[in-house]
């Protein structure tokens, strides 16, 4: 398996300023031949309220299942900090993610969950999938409790 030589892992990075003008790195699957589920939890997500500026604060959680692409975690990490000082509704910040991601990995599968603290007494939890869960890959729950003060 070749690597690609323009990643952003192993260099200097800054935080991007936005999320279109974050990159997001994809390596080779080295299992592609396998159904496997390849989970991310940011528990820490944060963006901010297009309309108050207040910030907002979301347990993020993706699953999927990879084809011949993974994404490679630390242009993730990058991309997921760069809604820091973005200003977008929740419905809008979960469900953009998980389209980049589909279109940058082309995964068999895909879904993401927004966990997201109150704003005005009411949590908004967003949730998106794409494709089928192959049949022999093993999806456990969330991991996050519904809310209850999490």
């Amino acid at each position: 398996m070749t690597m690609p030589n323009d990643l952003q892992l192993g260099q200097p990075a800054p935080l991007p300023t936005s999320p279109e003008d974050a990159r997001l790195d994809r390596v080779p699957n080295p299992h592609a031949d396998t159904d496997y589920v390849a989970r991310f939890t940011a528990p820490e997500f944060t963006s901010i309220c297009p309309v108050t500026g207040q910030p907002d604060f979301a347990i993020l959680v993706i699953d999927y299942v990879p084809g011949d692409w993974l994404v490679e975690s630390k242009s993730l990490k990058l991309y997921l900090g760069s809604f820091r000082n973005h200003g977008a509704f929740h419905e809008d910040c979960t469900v953009a993610i998980g389209k980049r991601l589909r279109d940058l990995l082309e995964p068999r599968y895909l879904r993401i969950g927004g966990f997201w603290y109150p704003r005005g007494g009411i949590p908004i939890d967003v949730f998106w999938q794409t494709g089928e869960l192959p049949k022999n890959a093993w999806l456990p729950d969330p991991g996050v409790a519904p809310y209850r003060g999490r």
